[in-house]
């Protein structure tokens, strides 16, 4: 490819997790072709990298049924604005990273335009509609998936597809050593901490936070040594969670901008389901995974999924290895039990901590950034 040949990607990322790996993956690609330009829908991580953001992706990071019909005006505005940019400015390639409804609308869109689509982080048609495997053929050019169990389902239908591995391997590094990180957030490296991950969305901190303050008050009662500490998500805002840490009589230390150097300290966190369960498994901490959605989203998914597992770890591994509170079984008293479980039950949070390096090894040496890079120059040449 003629290095000097000015290049435009369209990037389209509607979460947290999506707006990190396109921030990772389009510094990757300047490292190997300067020329190109990034534009697109995402967040904070994605203009930092250099890419132009052209719509703010936390207006619209939501999810489940109920949440999506409430901003399904602002989701629509979006998708609008992006098809505009796709027609418009015909950009060379289109990058749709996760947000997978949204995505696949605008996918179809550029493909009719005559757009090349690359598609990363596959719906999960391991655990539901693997007959959307079809629908996204015809939308895309190519399928990179980060799980790679995940490419036997894109091969069966003669979609291209490539697994590049999972973005968590690569940036799950905390930037300090242990010790560091306790005395610069005021933890007693002699009693025990319990981390409280409960997502990167409002709705799941307004659903999650109060039953995590609620158990870490039970555990409070029984262990008052116990410290509590929180990692905030950039796509949080300070006074969503002053409010509920305010009403709580458990003290919470917040931290922010160093998620890995939080979980790296604590003996077990409550997590909400999504990536947040896989990297803690990469740092091989014991976690309990916790999750409430809207009543009618719930139901839906019992009726459509075929997993017997939400959370990752237990999916990649193929079999429970950490526990699972899901909706009416997420209770202050569920979480409170299994935390102190994890303090205080030796053989317990050995086998766990086993399971969970196993996990890790299941994963692969990382270079998901480079690997998308490459990939993506390999589509433009």
């Amino acid at each position: 490819m003629d290095q000097q040949k000015s290049l435009n990607i369209l990037f389209s990322a509607g979460e947290s997790s999506g707006d990190q790996h396109a921030a990772n993956m389009f510094l990757e690609l300047k490292k190997q072709h300067s020329a190109i330009k990034g534009i697109g829908m995402g967040g904070l991580k994605m203009a930092q990298a250099g890419i132009d953001i052209r719509y703010d992706s936390a207006n619209i990071a939501v999810i489940g049924v109920v949440e999506v019909i409430r901003h399904y005006g602002e989701i629509r505005r979006a998708l609008k604005l992006m098809q505009h940019i796709v027609a418009a400015e015909r950009p060379d390639l289109l990058v749709c990273v996760d947000y997978k409804e949204f995505n696949f609308k605008l996918a179809r869109f550029a493909k009719q335009q005559g757009i090349k689509v690359l598609f990363y982080v596959s719906p999960q048609v391991w655990a539901w509609r693997a007959g959307r495997v079809k629908a996204y053929g015809k939308a895309i050019d190519m399928m990179a998936v980060i799980f790679p169990f995940e490419t036997a389902y894109y091969d069966a239908e003669n979609v291209p597809v490539r697994y590049v591995g999972h973005p968590s391997v690569d940036k799950v590094h905390p930037q300090h050593g242990k010790a560091e990180d306790f005395a610069s957030f005021g933890l007693d490296g002699h009693k025990p901490v319990v981390g409280l991950l409960p997502g990167s969305r409002a709705n799941e901190i307004k659903r999650l936070l109060p039953v995590m303050l609620k158990a870490a008050e039970q555990l409070q009662v029984d262990l008052p040594d116990i410290q509590f500490i929180l990692p905030q998500a950039d796509s949080i805002a300070d006074d969503l969670l002053a409010d509920f840490l305010q009403q709580s009589p458990v003290k919470v230390t917040v931290i922010k901008n160093q998620p890995y150097d939080v979980i790296q300290c604590c003996n077990v966190v409550m997590t909400s389901s999504g990536t947040a369960t896989l990297e803690t498994a990469l740092l091989t901490i014991p976690m309990v995974i916790v999750y409430k959605l809207a009543p009618v989203t719930y139901w839906l998914g019992r009726l459509l999924v075929k997993m017997p597992y939400i959370g990752l770890p237990n999916i990649v591994a193929g079999k429970k290895i950490v526990n699972e509170f899901i909706q009416h079984e997420a209770t202050a008293e569920n979480l409170a039990k299994e935390v102190s479980r994890i303090l205080t039950d030796k053989g317990y949070v050995e086998a766990m901590r086993e399971n969970l390096g196993q996990v890790k090894g299941e994963l692969g040496q990382g270079g998901g950034s480079k690997n998308m890079a490459d990939l993506a120059l390999e589509m433009l040449s």
